[in-house]
This record gives structure tokens, sequence and C-alpha cells, in this order.
């Protein structure tokens, strides 16, 4: 995570640090913030979060799909390979999955199988206030639904997450 600053700071950046400092909000794409930047000046964070989300909702279903894409499964392989970026390793810690048992694991990794094979695309949940319980029984009722209602869900996680981020690296 980079060090936080502020709207104020975030304003004056050029193109190039103003990516660079917001590049890990949205999962290895750093084409959000670059798309973002022409939008300044930010009145606060929510307004900054409001031009990415909406960066986003126009970005066409491609790269809506790589975008969800970029993220990892839910303790899944990368997470096991301590493979993921600091921010998710963060979040998913704050949802206990950094606790789980061999079984639980084993658990989301069929959960995982099956989200993927249904849908295309990784189970995407803005853990923040979930324990692993309702991180199951999200994963669980989701696997119910159809694919569109998953792809846009999976965007309003996405876009949830992203506000957490912002949250956490922009003071005041």
């Amino acid at each position: 995570m980079t060090a936080a600053v502020t709207i104020a700071e975030l304003n004056g950046f050029d193109r190039a640090r103003f990516v660079a400092a917001l590049a890990a909000i949205y999962e290895h794409s750093p084409w959000v913030p670059e798309r973002a930047w022409p939008r300044r000046p930010f009145a606060d964070v929510a307004a900054l979060h409001a031009a990415m989300a909406d960066v986003v909702a126009n970005a066409g279903e491609p790269r809506q799909l790589a975008l969800i894409r970029a993220h990892p499964e839910l303790a899944g392989k990368a997470f096991a390979r301590n493979e993921l970026t600091t921010e998710y390793t963060t979040e998913q810690a704050g949802a206990g999955l950094t606790q789980c048992s061999p079984a639980d694991l084993s658990h989301l990794a069929d959960l995982n199988a099956r989200y993927r094979d249904k849908f295309g695309f990784p189970f995407i949940l803005a853990v923040k206030g979930y324990d692993r319980a309702g991180i199951l029984e999200a994963f669980t009722r989701r696997l119910e639904r159809d694919r569109a209602t998953e792809f846009a869900e999976s965007l309003r996680q996405i876009d949830r997450i992203a506000r957490c981020r912002l949250d956490a690296q922009i003071e005041g």
C-alpha cells in the first residue's frame, strides 16, 4: 500500500504520479485512475470514487470482464502461494481468511471452482465486515444466480473494494 495522500495533493499530481498513487485501487488495473485523471479536481474521496466507478461503468464489457478476472479467488491458489497484492492480503486477513483450517480452505477451493466454472470469472466480495461464515453464506447464495446478475454484482463489489482502499489511502 502506498503512503497516504490528500485529495489536494492528488489533484496536483501529474498524470503519471496520479496513476502511480492510485494504481492499486482497482486490482491490477491502472487504466482506471489513468482515465479518471482528466476529471480533476476532485472535491473529496467520494467524488474521486464516483469518477473512478464511472470509468469502470463505461469501460465496456470486455474491459470490465478483464477487471473482474484481474481479481484473485478468495483464499485461492494465489493466496496459498503468497502472491496477492498487499491490499488484497490485508483485506482477506481482516475477514479471517488467513486463519482458515484445511477443511475451510478445501471448501473454499470447491466453491471457487464451482463459481469460476459457472460464471467464467472469480467470485468477488468486498470482505470488510464479513467473517468466514458470512463469506461462505454469500458464496453459496450467489452461486444460485445467473451470469448477468453476478457480472453486475462483481462490478458492485469491486467498487466497494475500491472505496475501502481509497478511504484507507487518502487522508481527510
